[in-house]
C-alpha cells in the first residue's frame, strides 16, 4: 500500500548519485515525402530540431524531472558536443555536474532523423569512441566520485559500454557504496553481470539478461529461476528484468517474484525508457519504498516517457495521472448504478493484467476516517471499486432517519476522490454477490474489522487474493457524527 503524495514528497528530498555515459542527443524532425534521385534513399525536409542531455544524462534529467535531485558524474571531449551538453546542463537546476575531460576522444554524439507523419526513426547518425577509459582517467572519475557519496542517498551506474564504467571503477564505487550501507542500482551492458558484483539491484532487458543468462528468459517462471544463478554470481539482492509490453519481473535473492504489468499506452518512442525505470527505481528505492510500490512507480513513469517523442522526461503531475489515471473523470463516469453493468470495466483492467481492489460501505457523511481507508486501499491495487450500500439497504443496516444523504449523492462524493476507480451501488445488506462477481485481489477494510469479520473474505483467498485490514482513525464514525448534529450527545 503506498500514499502517492506522501512518496512524491519524500522523493522530493532525495539524491541520487549517477554515474555512467553521457551523451548529447539530437533529434531532427520533418517530413518525408520522396526519394532521393541520387540513391534510393528517402529524404526528409527537416522542420525542427531538439537537442537533449542523453545515455546516463538522461537518467540524470528524468531524476530531477521527478522533484529529487542529482549528482552526476561522467565523461566527455574537448569538443563543440561537450561544449553544447555544458550548455544544457548549466540549465538544469537540480542536476550538479562531476564531468572529468579527454581530449583523447569525442564527447559521445547521437543524431536520430524523425520522420513527422509516421512517427518513426529514419536513420541514427552516432559520434564516438566506445572504448574504455585510460588508466589515467579512470582514476580521475574515481576521484570525482569517492567523495559525493557523503551527499548521495542512492547510487545508480548507468552502462551504456561507452568507456565510462570501466571494471575498475565500477568496483570501486560499489565498494565504497556497500562499506557505507548505501544501495545501489545498476542498468547494466556487460553481458558478465559478475562485473557489477555487490549491487543492490540489476535491471537488465529481457534480451540481455537471456543473453548473460543463456536462458530462454520466456516466462516470469523460467526468468525466476534463471535469476537466482544470476544473483548468486553477481552478489545482488535483486534483479529485475524489464520486458517492454510484457511488463517486468523482479526477482529477489531470498526466492520471492513480483511482475508488474505495462501500462497500456500508445508508443510514439521507446529511447530512454531502461533510463526512466532506473531513475524511477533509485528515487522511490531511496525513499524507502517496498519492491512492489517502487516497481509500479516505474511502470507507470515508463509508461509516461514512451507515450512522448524523442529521450523525454516524467514530471510528477504526469506519473500521477499514470497511478490515477481515473482521478479526471467526472463523478458521473465513475458510478455504476444497483444492478449495473460492471463487466466491460473489469474486462478491460482484466486485459491489463491490473490489480483490482475493492471496499465497501455506506458512507453516510465522508469523514477522514473513511478517507484512509480508501486511500490505503487503493494503495494496494491499480484499480479500486467501491461498493456503495443503497438507500433501501443503509435503512435496514442503520434504521429509520439514515441515510443522511441519499445514494446518488453518496456516490458522487466518493466518486471525486482520485483514490476511486469505480462506484458500484448494490442492493442487498451485504456485497457478497458484488464481490463474487467482482473477484478481486485485494479486499480491504478498517482495522476495526476481524480478517473472519469480513465480508467475502473466503471468496477472495480461495481465489489466491489477499485480505487488508487498514487501522482506523480514532474518534472518527459516521453514526456519532450524526448524533451531534441531531443534537445527540455522542
Amino acid at each position: 500500500m503506498f500514499d502517492f503524495e506522501a512518496i512524491s514528497q519524500a522523493i522530493s528530498g532525495k539524491t541520487v548519485l549517477c554515474v555512467g555515459d553521457l551523451m548529447l542527443d539530437e533529434f531532427v524532425y520533418g517530413e518525408v515525402s520522396r526519394i532521393s534521385p541520387e540513391a534510393p534513399a528517402p529524404v526528409i525536409a527537416a522542420k525542427r530540431s531538439e537537442i537533449n542531455i542523453g545515455g546516463a544524462g538522461n537518467a540524470a534529467r528524468i531524476v530531477a524531472s521527478l522533484g529529487g535531485r542529482c549528482i552526476f558524474v561522467g565523461l566527455i571531449g574537448e569538443d563543440d558536443a561537450a561544449a553544447r551538453l555544458e550548455a544544457v546542463l548549466a540549465q538544469e537546476s537540480r542536476i550538479e555536474c562531476v564531468l572529468v575531460r579527454d581530449a583523447s576522444r569525442p564527447t559521445t554524439r547521437k543524431v536520430r532523423f524523425v520522420s513527422d507523419h509516421f512517427s518513426t526513426h529514419m536513420l541514427r547518425a552516432d559520434w564516438e569512441h566506445a572504448a574504455p577509459a585510460s588508466g589515467e582517467v579512470e582514476q580521475q572519475l574515481i576521484d570525482a566520485i569517492l567523495p559525493q557519496f557523503a551527499r548521495a542517498d542512492i547510487v545508480l551506474l548507468s552502462d551504456y559500454a561507452k568507456g565510462v564504467l570501466t571494471a575498475r571503477v565500477i568496483r570501486n564505487t560499489i565498494d565504497a557504496a556497500r562499506k557505507l550501507g548505501k544501495s545501489v542500482i545498476v542498468d547494466p551492458k556487460s553481458l558478465n553481470l559478475a562485473i557489477y558484483r555487490g549491487a543492490t539491484l540489476i535491471k537488465p532487458n529481457r534480451k540481455e539478461f537471456a543473453e548473460a543468462t543463456r536462458s530462454r528468459a520466456d516466462s516470469d517462471d523460467a526468468i525466476a529461476a534463471a535469476a537466482q544463478d544470476a544473483m548468486r554470481l553477481a552478489d545482488c539482492a535483486a534483479m529485475l528484468v524489464t520486458q517492454g509490453e510484457h511488463g517486468m519481473t523482479l526477482a529477489l535473492r531470498d526466492g520471492g517474484t513480483i511482475h508488474v504489468p505495462a501500462l497500456p499506452v500508445k508508443v510514439r518512442d521507446v529511447s530512454g525508457a531502461g533510463d526512466t525505470v532506473a531513475a524511477m527505481l533509485a528515487l522511490a528505492l531511496a525513499a524507502k519504498a517496498d519492491w512492489d510500490v517502487a516497481l509500479r512507480l516505474a511502470s507507470a513513469a515508463a509508461a509516461v516517457t514512451i507515450g512522448k517523442t524523442g529521450t523525454a522526461i516524467v514530471r510528477p503531475d504526469e506519473l500521477r495521472r499514470k497511478i490515477l489515471p481515473h482521478a479526471s473523470l467526472a463523478a458521473e463516469d465513475k458510478i455504476v448504478a444497483a444492478g449495473g453493468d460492471i463487466d466491460a470495466h473489469l474486462a478491460e483492467w482484466r486485459a491489463q493484467d491490473l490489480r483490482i481492489g475493492f471496499t465497501n460501505g455506506c458512507f453516510d457523511i465522508l469523514h477522514p476516517g473513511h478517507v484512509k481507508v480508501l486511500t490505503a486501499a487503493r494503495g494496494a491495487c491499480d484499480r479500486l471499486i467501491v461498493g456503495l450500500n443503497s438507500d433501501a439497504s443503509v435503512r435496514r443496516l442503520k434504521g429509520e432517519g439514515r441515510p443522511v444523504q441519499d445514494e446518488r449523492a453518496r456516490a458522487e462524493v466518493l466518486a471525486a476522490l482520485e483514490a476511486v476507480d469505480l462506484v458500484a451501488i448494490f442492493e442487498e445488506d451485504t456485497p457478497i454477490n458484488l464481490i463474487t462477481r467482482v473477484r478481486p485481489s485485494v479486499l480491504v477494510k478498517g482495522g476495526d474489522y476481524t480478517r473472519e469479520q469480513v465480508v467475502g473474505h473466503e471468496i477472495v483467498e480461495a481465489a489466491g487474493g489477499e485480505v487488508v485490514l487498514v487501522d482506523i482513525l480514532p474518534g472518527h464514525s459516521t453514526t456519532s457524527l450524526v448524533d451531534r448534529a441531531r443534537g445527540g450527545k455522542a
